[in-house]
């Protein structure tokens, strides 16, 4: 990935971002027009989870149906697949203003993050939707005959699939809010009856189908990555800074070896 200098004059840094910009479009365009053909496999596989509890029958509502549901579908899946990529370039972006001890840890960020947001997906895919639409058509079935509008279903799974993609970036925003000491480990230990209950309120928001047995499953995910990353978050600061490190009492999680590392050459030559 090219990094431009550190210092640039603000025209350069439009004529970076102009130039960054339309490899983002280009590159979603054309995954666009690849997945539009490929559309009907993407569905096949998205509506698997789904199909044992309509036995197997969807329908679509309009004659431009087809057309939108197809180009909606690829557009969506070649944004999700194009997020390294995205993300890739807006680091490209950014990173000339990073410190060299900082930018080291961009691109494993890059690429926990990355890994993490589809495992979040996967696992909705495989854990979630089946048990949410099966509980959501049995209401419908009580009451009136479910009939599955393809678009919709679709929409609800997808929106199931980011959602939980974003929820399993969790471990990786508290790890960072503590260790650079933004929000300290202890700080997160005290307030756990109200982070708590803001996981609750936020499972309860995200979760577009108003289902309860979703609800749930995203509440016990958000606090399971939350405790499984205090405490990876623990480990990793009293190896680096000792237990002092745990009530945030340094500046930050670079240790004093890194900041020399930053001086410039030759601040580093003129001393003695």
């Amino acid at each position: 990935m090219p990094v431009g200098p550190a210092r640039m004059p603000l025209l350069d840094h439009l004529g970076e971002l102009r130039r960054r910009l339309p490899i983002v479009i280009v590159t979603i365009i054309v995954a666009t027009v690849v997945f539009y053909f490929a559309a009907p496999t993407v569905i096949d596989v998205l509506t698997d989870p789904i199909a044992p509890f309509v036995d197997g029958e969807f329908y679509v509502m309009s004659a431009l149906g087809g057309f939108s549901l197809r180009f909606s579908i690829a557009l969506k899946t070649a944004c999700v697949v194009c997020v390294p990529m995205i993300l890739w370039q807006i680091l490209g972006f950014f990173l000339p203003a990073l410190k060299p001890n900082e930018r080291k840890w961009v691109v494993p960020t890059l690429f926990i993050a990355t890994a993490l947001f589809f495992v979040g997906a996967v696992f909705c895919y495989f854990f979630i939707v089946p048990p949410g639409f099966e509980w959501l058509i049995n209401e419908t079935n009580s009451i009136a005959t479910a009939f599955a509008d393809l678009e919709n279903y679709l929409n609800i799974e997808v929106l199931l699939m980011i959602g939980f993609g974003v929820a399993f970036e969790l471990p990786l925003f508290v790890f960072y809010l503590a260790v650079f000491h933004i929000v300290p480990y202890v700080t997160f230990r005290a307030a756990w009856r109200y982070i708590y209950v803001a996981m609750a309120v936020i499972a309860a928001t995200v979760t577009p189908d108003a289902n309860p047995v979703t609800m749930i499953f995203m509440y016990a995910v958000l606090l399971s990555l939350y405790e499984i990353s205090l405490f990876v978050t623990r480990f990793v600061i009293i190896a680096r800074e000792g237990k002092a490190g745990l009530k945030g009492s340094r500046v930050g999680f670079f240790s004093d070896e890194d900041d020399e590392d930053e001086k410039p050459a030759e601040e580093t030559e003129a001393s003695p």
